[in-house]
């Protein structure tokens, strides 16, 4: 079987031809050839390096990855003897990914002499250094000779332990002198191996042999620099992760360090355990978590064989209880991960530990202000904090990311777990978190108030990264021992962020949890405003929106009428027009437009005022009367200049010129001008991705971009659009949307001939919006399931479908579809009773002209000019198509008009 391998190596070989040459004419079960791989990994383990040979290619065979070194003649070559001018231990494992570095690393030591490898605990810096003796030893004349620092409790022993590797009699107090002699003709490699709780000591050691010994080179590895004279320092890096998305292969995953090392230890442990494509996402997940560090990747995957690899994820909150299975020949403080930690702890100083353990509270990164303030207190004065965070840098326990203007700092996730239990064990935990929670308090209301001048990208970059420390001091702020003053004034402050960021549902509850615990105290009316008006805000499109928000936002305004705050009160009006516009109560939201224009007037903001004017256009778009509500919208988007502060679009929710542009849209295409309609939808889909705010980009796709691509007869569009919609409501926050997408894919689909998957959807998008009483644009999708039902030869459901469209067309004044009902209305009747489609379609196309709809008048002209061609009347209905079709003046790419030349073309030549 080796020779099978090594014949092709680098190349995988597949497990049936491995059998068919190892066992020619057999049937060999695949646990017979693991088995066999697993003794020839055995054999080859007991050469010098310990070298991994094999690789186990999931569901393909094995491949053979040692370099082979091939005979150029016909006899052998004999092979060089090993070097035995070294003490260098066996490796028993492999560098995984670290050819790059360990080729840096030699390189860099044959130019500059003395290098010290420098990282956290367990990231594999012994690993490497060996890698590299490996591969310079043979240049070296005197070959070289490692030295294992860490069991010295003394640093006076560091000059001893190299002595007694070389042999060297110390015959006095000060040992520098019989070790430079012995080493000052020499050309050797010297390995000092785990420096850090010795530092002084060895980098005294390096400098006298450095100045003694000028053949000598130093490869040393710490937890942090020595600082000594000459020394060149190379970070280790953690293993590259693979991202956890959905999709990637094991072939691919396989190609990411962290993700090899965990399966090859898992397959040594857990009896030749192969990963699969379903565990690719939860392997590459324990590998993130893990901070890509080698001794907790193979603790982890040591621990397969128990718990499988779900197992393994599932329990990695204590992964200090679950990582303590290493390796029995290991070092102590390499067999458990808390051992590992334990040892680079016990070497702080104790204001270094204070400070680590409390950092360890905050979730992601974080300034040096930020630590001064949490980490700082009657003992720790913050300007002490700066120096002893800079030295947790130095010793691989802090992160720093020095690129931007601003300096941030991180714990990786284990270190913050470490940091965490250590804080819980000294008892400090509930002093630290209100101090982490004031300074979140103090970074939100800075937030708030800076929110008003700042760039959007610009706030959103330094202030959506704090998101979970948010949540961590809300957590405690709200829990039995927290304060709740607190929380109320940081949810109030956070808002603006829930909102940047989309975060509906989150803002909601965070909200509902404030509120309940003000109860109704009146001493904080202006809070209760405020988070009133946050949880109308935020549940307005999800299925929430079957709770009254309309009775949310009349409390806020009252309380903003108690408060004589003008600010509020439009905030208010806003919210309570979009409540009965969502709920189709078009008279009721045009009353709540005009009510806001006059509050507007008595403000500063000219913008406020033209936001009249957009809700006044939106409503009367909604009755029916498409010219006043262009006039509205264009007079609007005419003088309406975008603020540089975001304060619109969290007041009102939305970008203003984005949804402006939507009414506008819809306008357009009625009035029969589709191609500039089509043009007005891209470009405000461009304008909404640019602001980066996806309650906009939301708003433009569900009013706008599908219906309007859709009703044009542009799938391609219609097709990318509802895709773009989906995906940016994928999460629950957003549910009203999505059902939006799933109703405007199931008319794609219809449309595209596939009927019975396309209805099936448009009622199952249906029924979510009948559930969350969100009845804006449902007579339309009613509309369009009869229309489908119809086409599909079900008159039955057809009739019921568009019924009960108009029915709730009638109740709601929703008048702007009117037409388009009573053409499907026709359509439906058309197979039982032509005289009464007929009617039908005669009162659309009246009531089309009485809205200046045009392009709903050529929709229900072609209609009844089919029907009349079918019946014998070809010239009264050309009569009545041609010069209605004469009366546009572009969109002749768009569906309708293309359908209306056609029958035109056809009436013409049968005249």
């Amino acid at each position: 079987m080796l020779v099978a391998l090594v014949e092709h190596a680098g190349e995988v070989v597949d497990k049936d031809d491995l059998i068919a040459r190892v066992w020619p004419g057999l049937t060999v079960e695949d646990s017979n050839v693991r088995a066999q791989i697993n003794a020839v990994r055995r054999t080859l383990a007991e050469g010098r390096t310990g070298e991994n040979y094999i690789v186990t290619v999931p569901g393909r065979g094995y491949r053979f990855v040692a370099t082979v070194s091939r005979s150029t003649g016909d006899a052998a070559q004999a092979f060089p003897a090993p070097h035995k001018g070294h003490n260098l231990p066996d490796r028993l494992t492999r560098p995984i990914g670290r050819a790059d570095i360990v080729a840096m690393v030699s390189s860099r030591l044959q130019r500059g002499r003395f290098i010290t490898i420098v990282g956290p605990g367990g990231i594999g810096k012994t690993t490497v250094a060996l890698a590299v003796a490996d591969q310079l030893i043979a240049s070296y004349k005197d070959g070289g000779r490692f030295v294992d620092l860490a069991p010295l409790n003394d640093p006076q022993l560091v000059p001893s332990a190299l002595a007694s590797v070389l042999g060297v009699p110390i015959r006095s107090e000060n040992p520098y002198p019989a070790l430079t002699s012995f080493l000052k003709d020499k050309q050797m490699l010297l390995l000092l191996d785990n420096c850090e709780h010795v530092l002084l000591a060895a980098a005294e050691l390096a400098e006298e042999l450095l100045k003694g010994a000028p053949a000598v080179h130093i490869l040393a590895t710490s937890r942090e620099p020595l600082r000594a004279e000459d020394e060149r320092v190379q970070r280790l890096p953690p293993l590259e992760t693979a991202p956890v998305e959905a999709g990637l292969t094991v072939m691919e995953a396989l190609s990411y360090p962290a993700v090899q090392l965990f399966v090859e230890r898992a397959s040594a442990s857990a009896g030749g355990y192969e990963l699969r494509d379903e565990d690719v996402p939860v392997v590459a997940q324990i590998c993130r978590r893990l901070d890509g560090i080698a001794l907790a990747i193979e603790l982890a995957a040591c621990r397969v064989d128990a718990f499988g690899v779900r197992g393994v994820a599932s329990r990695l909150d204590d992964r200090f209880h679950l990582l303590t299975r290493g390796r029995r020949t290991a070092l102590p403080r390499h067999q458990t991960l808390r051992a590992a930690f334990d040892w680079s702890y016990d070497l702080l100083s104790e204001v270094e530990r204070v400070v680590m353990r409390r950092l360890g509270l905050f979730a992601g990164r974080f300034t040096m202000e930020a630590a001064s303030a949490v980490a700082g207190d009657d003992e720790i004065i913050a300007s002490e904090v700066d120096g002893v965070v800079a030295d947790l840098v130095e010793k691989s326990l802090v992160i720093a990311d020095v690129a931007g203007a601003t300096v941030y700092y991180r714990l990786t996730d284990t270190a913050r777990a470490y940091a965490q239990k250590r804080l819980t064990e000294e008892g400090e935990t509930q002093a630290v978190r209100e101090r982490h929670a004031l300074y979140q308090l103090d970074l939100f209301e800075r937030a708030l108030a800076e929110w008003e001048t700042w760039p959007t990208t610009e706030w959103l970059s330094a202030y959506a990264p704090q998101i979970d420390d948010l949540r961590g001091a809300l957590d405690w702020a709200f829990s039995p021992g927290g304060d709740p003053g607190v929380g109320v004034e940081l949810t109030v402050a956070a808002v603006p962020v829930w909102f940047e960021m989309s975060l509906m549902e989150e803002c909601r509850t965070r909200a509902e949890r404030a509120l309940a615990t003000l109860g109704e105290s009146t001493k904080d009316e202006r809070r209760r405003m405020h988070l009133y008006a946050a949880v109308a805000w935020s549940q307005m499109y999800t299925t929430a929106s079957a709770r009254d928000t309309g009775a949310a936002w009349a409390t806020a305004f009252e309380i903003a009428e108690g408060l004589d705050d003008t600010d509020y009160r439009l905030r208010a009006l806003w919210g309570m027009w979009a409540s009965r516009v969502n709920r189709g109560e078009f008279v009721e939201a045009l009353k709540l437009a005009k009510r806001f224009s006059s509050v507007a007037e008595k403000t500063a903001d000219i913008n406020d005022r033209l936001l009249g004017d957009r809700l006044t256009g939106a409503s009367l778009h909604f009755l029916g009367n498409q010219s006043s509500a262009r006039q509205h919208i264009e007079r609007m988007l005419a003088h309406y200049v975008a603020p540089v502060r975001r304060s619109h679009a969290v007041r009102f929710q939305f970008d203003q010129g984005v949804t402006a542009r939507i009414t506008l849209a819809r306008v357009l295409w009625l009035q029969g001008f589709a191609t500039e309609a089509l043009r007005c939808v891209e470009n405000n889909v461009s304008d909404a991705l640019s602001i980066n705010h996806r309650l906009s980009l939301c708003n433009a796709l569900a009013q706008a971009a599908c219906p309007i691509a859709l009703m044009a007869g542009d799938l391609l569009a219609a097709e990318r659009y509802t895709k773009m919609l989906l995906y940016q409501t994928a999460s629950d926050e957003l549910d009203i949307w999505r059902a939006y997408g799933r109703c405007f894919e199931g008319e794609l689909q219809v449309k595209r001939g596939n009927l019975a998957a396309g209805l099936q959807q448009l009622k199952v998008g249906i029924d979510e919006l009948r559930r969350a009483r969100f009845v804006q644009y449902l007579t339309t999708f009613l509309g369009a399931l009869a229309e489908g039902l119809a086409i599909a030869g079900d008159a039955l459901l057809a009739k019921t479908a568009i019924d009960e469209a108009i029915g709730r067309n009638e109740q709601s004044e929703e008048r702007w579809c009117s037409p388009e009902l009573l053409r499907i209305k026709g359509v439906v009747t058309l197979q039982r009773d032509a005289s009464q489609a007929e009617e039908d379609f005669l009162a659309s196309i009246e009531l089309a002209r009485t809205q200046e709809a045009l392009a709903w008048e050529l929709r229900t002209t072609t209609s009844l000019a089919r029907l009349l061609r079918d019946q014998g009347r070809v010239g009264e209905a050309y009569e009545l198509l041609a010069p209605l079709y004469s009366r546009f003046s572009e969109g002749y790419e768009t569906n309708d008009l293309k359908i209306a030349k056609g029958l035109l073309d056809e009436l013409s030549g049968q005249r």
